[in-house]
Parts: C-alpha cells; structure tokens; sequence
C-alpha cells in the first residue's frame, strides 16, 4: 500500500496544503513565526488526512476529525513555545481542509432541481443534495470539534500563553516566571 506513488501524492497534498494555509493566514496578519507554524500544521493535518482517507477505510468526517486533533494538539505545543495563542495558526490551517467541493455539488444540485421538470430526475437531485450537504456539515463539524477538544483540555496552557504576568519575590525583584515563593501582584 505504502508505495512510492502514494509518498508522492501525500507529499504534493501536504505542499499544497502549506500553500494555502499560508495565503489564508497572511490575510489576518500574524506574526511571521506564526504564519510558518501555521503551514506546518497545515501540511501535517492535510497530509496525515490524506492517509487516513486513501490508506485506511475511514470516511472524510471522521479522517477530518482527527487530524483537526492533531493540529489542535500541536498547535497548542507550538502556542507555547513562540508565545503566540494557538487560535492564530490553527484556524488557517484547518481552512485548506473545508468541503468546498462538496458544498459547491449541494449548491449546484440545488440548481439544477430548481431547473429540473422531470420527476424520477429530480428524486435523484434530491439526492445528492441531501448526500453533500450532509458531508459539508460534518465535515465542518469534525473539524470545529476536532481543533476545539485540545483547547478546551488544556484551557489553562492555551490561556497562560498570552498572559504574562508580572510577579515579585521576597526581594521585592519583579520577575517574569512565577516561583513557589513568590506572590502575585497587581498592576493598575
């Protein structure tokens, strides 16, 4: 199963991915590290996709799922470590694997049973209506639940990423990591 062709496929798809990833987190203006992070995330969650739907016998839904996990996971790892929040590279990265042709099909099935006069044709329109716009809707609920689930699990790391405060020893010193000794202070 794991031949040279499918490397290859996995590779061009997580590229491809980056690419993307990178255009939809220019548009919100990060910091560049972020932007980075951001088509990394996007490489491993498309790519690790893209396995899960060619190389086992998952659905869309559920291989969108966990690698929505995934990069909910890693980016709340990057989060930490470039003190940046961990929404500002996952969300672009998710934004490459959105159904966008599944929901173009329910939108031109919608059209064409508006058009359509035939009845046995239009049973059949109705369809794929139903049958693509139910995957478009899973599909974008797998990936809201799938990057969610991390930062609702670790809320208080996603949260203290971006939170520095200001802490004093017994010394009166201000220090920026806090210690068992130390009390916190307030700056107003």
């Amino acid at each position: 199963m794991m031949n040279s062709d499918f490397i290859t496929a996995i590779i061009f798809d997580c590229f491809f991915a980056a690419v993307a990833s990178i255009g939809f987190a220019v548009i919100s203006n990060p910091p560049r590290k972020a932007i980075l992070v951001s088509a990394f995330l996007a490489a491993v969650g498309h790519g690790f996709r893209y396995f899960l739907l060619k190389g086992t016998s998952l659905d869309i839904s559920s291989a969108s799922f966990i690698a929505a996990f995934i990069i909910g996971m890693l980016s709340i790892l990057f989060a930490k470590k470039i003190h940046c929040p961990a929404e500002v590279f996952s969300f672009p990265s998710l934004l490459p694997m959105i159904p966008g042709m599944y929901a173009y099909k329910t939108v031109l099935a919608s059209v064409k049973f508006i058009q359509c006069e035939d009845y046995p044709s239009s049973i059949n329109i109705i369809v794929d209506i139903f049958r693509n716009g139910t995957t478009t809707v899973f599909v974008l609920f797998a990936l809201v639940v799938g990057v969610s689930v991390p930062m609702f699990i670790f809320h208080n790391q996603t949260f203290s990423v971006t939170r520095i405060l200001k802490f004093v020893n017994k010394d009166r010193r201000i220090l920026d990591k806090p210690r068992v000794e130390i009390e916190q202070i307030d700056e107003r």
